[in-house]
């Protein structure tokens, strides 16, 4: 498909009432679907709410195909961003998103959260080749994300060797979640990574954070590690299952490393299943950093290193479909 050389970005910015005292955006209802907009437009909203966007396919966007400022209770869905030349969705200042059952495939980045508080949800989307190169390069970035209600969960990546320069294929930084809401991070299918020497699978409290918990995911062969926690308090990786063969890039399969200065308490790591190689082909399937505080669950909570049950199979062939 040839890419469109011209993208105009959709400005759609509420318009304020007459009345003097009311400096209430004008809602749009909840079923407006941008039908109107062309399949290769970029969308750009600024203090919008109550809506939804579905259906549409970006293509070869020379900037971010989706951009939401100020934005609450939104909803995108069933919509494809293809072959850009920066990320598909960025949010700042937002709160109450729903990003669900999208395909990204060849962006820089799939979905950066930037400066959001709370219910930002990443959920059964497929992400293909995110391209990078760092700070890029990731399936779903929290930057600075706090409240409650946020979940990156029950998504499908891949991203093959040579394709592009991945970098996290998820990634928490500065984010905090709440005791009775912690970020959730389930269930995502995460298969490829590499050549980056620091990036792979799934990292927690990046530069510190709080309340995030990782459970139920499965990675093959994510890239230079599997999962971590690099920092914050209240932080758990639980049941999951974390494959990588020797490659160049390959190092450990799951680390906790106070990064930076961050300090790590009340951490948790149980539950977990690990067979990771690294680029001299030694079975190195964890490390506790001299200076962090051994997590509950690191001696007598039933993680398994070396389990040769584990292997590429884990994951189905076919990843990621695009449907």
């Amino acid at each position: 498909m040839a890419l469109p050389t011209n993208h105009q970005p959709i400005e759609l910015q509420y318009q304020k009432s007459d009345r003097k005292d009311d400096q209430r955006f004008v809602q749009w209802p909840y079923s407006e679907n941008f039908d109107q907009l062309a399949g290769s437009e970029v969308i750009n909203l600024n203090g919008a709410h109550n809506l939804q966007i579905k259906g549409k396919t970006i293509s070869g966007a020379k900037e971010t195909c989706i951009t939401l400022t100020n934005c609450a209770n939104i909803r995108i869905s069933n919509c494809r961003f293809v072959n850009g030349k920066i990320r598909g969705i960025y949010l700042y200042n937002c709160r109450n998103i729903t990003i669900e059952n999208n395909f990204f495939d060849h962006v820089v980045t799939g979905v950066l959260a930037d400066h959001c508080q709370g219910g930002i949800v990443v959920e059964h989307n497929q992400f293909l080749n995110m391209l990078g190169p760092m700070p890029g390069g990731q399936y779903v970035q929290f930057n600075t994300v706090e409240g409650a209600g946020c979940s990156i969960s029950y998504n499908k990546g891949e991203n093959i060797l040579g394709e592009g320069k991945p970098e996290d294929c998820i990634n928490l930084y500065k984010s905090r979640g709440t005791a009775e809401s912690p970020i959730k991070v389930i269930g995502n299918w995460i298969r490829g990574g590499g050549p980056s020497s620091s990036g792979g699978g799934i990292i927690l409290g990046d530069n510190g954070g709080s309340y995030q918990i990782a459970k139920d995911n499965i990675l093959v062969n994510p890239g230079e590690y599997g999962m971590a926690i690099a920092g914050g308090n209240h932080i758990s990786i639980i049941n999951n299952r974390i494959y990588g063969k020797s490659q160049p890039f390959t190092n450990v399969g799951l680390y906790v490393n106070a990064i930076g200065g961050y300090k790590i308490s009340h951490a948790v790591v149980k539950g977990n299943r690990i067979n990771f190689y690294n680029a001299a082909n030694y079975n190195n399937n964890w490390w506790l950093a001299d200076q962090s505080q051994k997590p509950e669950g690191w001696e007598n909570g039933g993680n398994i290193l070396g389990d040769k049950t584990l292997n590429e199979n884990m994951l189905p062939q076919r990843l990621v479909s695009g449907k």
